[in-house]
């Protein structure tokens, strides 16, 4: 594409990797340059927190409101009660309110790393769409709304498609969730004069929908734009690591586990993720994806710091490259590793060494963990580890031991 943006938001956008299509490039671009414009993205409340997948957008966010516009947090307190379909194979189990209100707790402690909140021009806002969709008339609803859907239209999104191809069974509460989607940006747009949502490439049906609501009912021209969808280099989806998801919110994932997170990033991907995930300069991001060989590691630790210091502290971000020097470089235990606290009860007579690797999240699986110890990956206080039937007793977890999976990934057993 050869359109060349007024706007510093999209020129951000389109440097450094986060645009995967727009519905009127030059519109938007014009809408941007003329002032401050309020833009959103939705996040479910299905968690207590937000994982990396999710970091795209949040960063998308974070560029808006630093080119000077206005963020919108959406929170879908209203659609988390009935779960987005797309491209899962299976409905989302149902929440209820509290759960919900809690995890929107926790979720906001995330964005507030991110973003600025307040009253502001540009300052952020969060919004439930409960707020809009609790008090709804479901005959006034399908009068006043509905009409304006096609259900042949519908039928036709990937997200739908791929269910109903797989012969997957799609509810009509699920099937309700893009009506209520679009119906959000037609509220977003009445109450507080958003123009444009944002969201990963999954979501472009759901953004189409919420822009032909708009001009139909509002007749108002709002945008849609979308993030790729990523995964890394060797196919994984982005946010998964070995031992499951990495959380955003420290009490579910340490700072210590994140910022090695980004430090395992493989080589190939790294001079991506400092554009998308940083905030360094361009030219730097791309000559430190450059690097080969021994000096790529380098790139590697910038990158892991520059990541954990947006969402943890420049002092976590610190602690955690020092506890890494510690015990890759040193072979010594550091203060910050992700702990695996048992009591006596716990360990009774005797633990086995395949139970702690799973335990502290070294394996997924006592199978996995026996592999582990075959193929001489497991190591205990930096020895081979070659028994899968060693026992661990409470004597020899009267000072904490160091377990290990391969050279990266280190915990600590202790009694509590």
């Amino acid at each position: 594409m050869t359109y060349h943006p007024k706007s510093d938001f999209m020129n951000v956008m389109m440097t450094r990797g986060f645009l995967a299509d727009c519905t009127d490039y030059q519109g938007l671009d014009e809408a941007l340059s003329k002032g401050v414009t309020p833009a959103y993205i939705g996040f479910d409340a299905t968690a207590k927190s937000l994982h990396v997948g999710s970091l795209i957008q949040i960063m998308m966010l974070r560029w808006l409101q630093k080119t000077g516009h206005k963020p919108i947090t959406l929170m879908g307190g209203g659609t988390t009660k009935v779960g987005d379909p797309s491209f899962r194979a299976d409905e989302r189990p149902l929440l209820g309110p509290e759960q919900i209100d809690d995890n929107i707790a926790g979720i906001r402690r995330v964005f507030s790393a991110y973003l600025t909140y307040g009253d502001a021009p540009t300052d952020a806002m969060m919004i439930n769409n409960a707020e809009w969709l609790d008090g709804l008339n479901y005959l006034d609803f399908l009068r006043d709304i509905g009409r304006h859907f096609s259900i042949n239209r519908m039928l036709s999104f990937e997200s739908v498609k791929s269910r109903l191809d797989r012969e997957q069974s799609l509810s009509f509460l699920e099937f309700n969730y893009m009506i209520l989607q679009a119906y959000d940006f037609l509220e977003l747009n009445r109450r507080y004069g958003c123009l444009l949502q944002m969201g990963g490439s999954d979501q472009w049906g759901n953004i189409v929908n919420g822009i032909d609501l708009t001009r139909r009912v509002l007749d108002q021209e709002i945008y849609g734009l979308t993030s790729p969808l990523l995964t890394t280099s060797d196919g994984k989806k982005m946010g998964k690591s070995q031992s499951g998801a990495v959380w955003l919110n420290p009490d579910m994932c340490s700072p210590y586990a994140f910022w090695q997170f980004w430090r395992n990033t493989t080589d190939a991907d790294t001079g991506r993720f400092l554009k998308l995930y940083t905030e360094l300069p361009i030219e730097e991001c791309d000559r430190l994806g450059a690097l080969d060989g021994a000096e790529i590691n380098a790139a590697k630790i910038i990158l892991a710091n520059e990541v954990t210091m947006l969402l943890h502290g420049a002092e976590a971000a610190q602690a955690a490259e020092t506890t890494a020097r510690e015990v890759f470089e040193k072979g010594g235990v550091g203060d910050d590793l992700p702990t695996l606290t048992l009591t006596a009860d716990d360990v009774g007579s005797g633990i086995s060494i395949v139970q702690l690797i799973v335990k502290s999240g070294l394996a997924k699986s006592g199978k996995e963990a026996k592999r582990l110890i075959a193929e001489n990956g497991a190591k205990l206080n930096d020895a081979p580890l070659t028994e899968a039937g060693m026992m661990i007793d409470a004597a020899a977890l009267s000072a904490p031991i160091k377990l290990s999976a391969g050279k990266k990934r280190h915990a600590l057993v202790q009694l509590g």
